[in-house]
């Protein structure tokens, strides 16, 4: 049975806004500031990151429209490089998401923790109960169906973007005092360094729209509805992220930022005082939801993308054909999650391991709009970016320069990313032989 299309517009772009928005925005800040040192290259790399997002989001969308596929984003370097290549960037992240999705989840249980047990000594376990917890609501409800599961994530995501909205609005009330804005003097910082390693963190909270193509076989009439829910999607994100940083500065005070490392809670104990701690625990368990379903919701698809390709079993094919869930696929996902609840080690350095990873991947996958277009039949009546070749290379260039940030900022990681990139490739002709064997009989 294969995937129907079930989602509409505005489901998409619902689900574009809470794969962008996770906990990001409410801790790298505080990083951005200190590695940028200035007020201006703080804003400036803000700007530049959504800027060169938009050029992403134009550039996916284009991909989006030609190639609307179940796990589109392992098709799109399936169909125009090599099936090796898309398994090797591919593989890990399959099983690394899982991970770091119950690293998301892990997090949203520390927030929510102390607003429903404030005075319990056993913590530790609690916040492992409810991070579970979290995992099988999550999975009841997309089990439900799709529908389902947009119609939760379109109540999320609203929710989530009405409590960011309201905490700007901060920003006519309280100010932080003169004393505390004072920025380092522009000779003392140099300026490509702090501009590059400050992109790091930025490009990780911008990051995740691309994600969005996994959902082409879903949409309904995808060729136009995929590129409107990235623009209008990547559109509230972008204005949200200025606006919430604007009022990081304004409320809380440059300087004060960079040593700050929980600065949502800080900014909410400004605004609300006492039980500022507990808004703010509210505010990013509810964006904790919203990014942990559209999870659930996209990585199996990458699954059946695989398993189309004949390099995972057939069962991850298997869709309901009434819900239109890969019950399968969807229970695999949820497993992993639950493991690496016990299993998980530091959340950070997850982050960092994919960081490498992910830049290549999406290089790679902005490349392949080149190859797409030549060998798009001419009669292609779908979306056409404006700005080609312009827009992909500047897109792809900035991504190729984060890169190299990052193998200079934490070399180690991005060693330990390369290695599982590599070995990925016996893995996938191990996989192609044994799923393949049947056929060459």
């Amino acid at each position: 049975m294969s995937i129907q299309p079930k989602l509409k517009q505005f489901d998409l772009t619902m689900i574009v806004v809470s794969l962008v928005i996770g906990v990001g925005i409410f801790r790298t800040p505080a990083v951005v500031a200190e590695k940028a040192g200035s007020e201006w290259i703080f804003y400036a790399a803000w700007i530049f990151g959504g800027l060169v997002s938009i050029c992403g989001a134009l550039t996916f969308a284009e991909i989006g429209s030609r190639l609307p596929a179940a796990g589109g984003y392992y098709k799109i370097f399936s169909y125009a490089y090599h099936p090796a290549y898309a398994f090797m960037l591919n593989w890990s992240q399959v099983i690394i998401n899982a991970g770091s999705s119950a690293g998301v989840a892990i997090i949203g249980a520390e927030y929510i923790t102390p607003v429903l047990f404030s005075n319990s000594a056993q913590t530790d376990i609690i916040e492992k109960i409810i991070a579970i917890s979290i995992i099988l609501f999550l999975f009841a409800i997309n089990f439900a169906g799709i529908k389902m599961g947009a119609r939760t994530q379109n109540f999320l995501s609203i929710l989530k973007i009405v409590m960011i909205t309201a905490f700007c609005f901060a920003i006519f009330g309280k100010h932080a005092p003169e004393s505390s804005s004072i920025t380092n003097n522009h000779n003392d910082i140099n300026f490509i360094s702090a501009f590059g390693v400050a992109l790091i963190s930025i490009f990780f909270t911008y990051g995740g729209y691309q994600q969005t193509v996994n959902f082409g076989a879903d949409v309904e009439n995808a060729k136009t509805n995929i590129p409107k829910a990235i623009f209008s999607g990547m559109g509230i994100v972008i204005c949200l992220y200025l606006l919430l940083n604007f009022t990081y500065v304004q409320v809380i005070g440059f300087e004060t930022m960079k040593t700050s490392p929980l600065i949502a809670s800080t900014l909410a104990e400004i605004i609300f005082g006492p039980i500022g701690a507990t808004i703010i625990s509210i505010v990013l368990f509810t964006s904790v939801l919203g990014f942990l379903n559209t999870s659930v919701m996209s990585n199996p698809r990458v699954y059946y993308a695989m398993a189309e390709d004949k390099i995972l079993p057939p069962v991850f094919l298997s869709v309901n054909p009434k819900t239109q869930v890969q019950q399968f696929g969807l229970t695999f996902f949820i497993g992993v999650m639950l493991l690496s609840v016990f299993l998980l080690g530091d959340f950070e350095n997850i982050v960092n391991y994919v960081l490498f990873i992910d830049s290549i991947s999406l290089a790679s996958a902005a490349a392949a709009i080149f190859i797409l277009r030549k060998k798009s039949n001419a009669n292609y009546d779908g979306f056409k970016m404006k700005g080609y070749p312009i827009i992909p290379f500047v897109f792809m260039a900035t991504l190729l320069f984060v890169t190299y940030n990052t193998i200079v900022a934490d070399p180690k990681s991005s060693l330990y990313g390369f290695i599982i990139f590599l070995g990925g490739l016996p893995l996938y002709f191990l996989m192609h032989r044994m799923f393949n064997k049947s056929k060459t009989h």
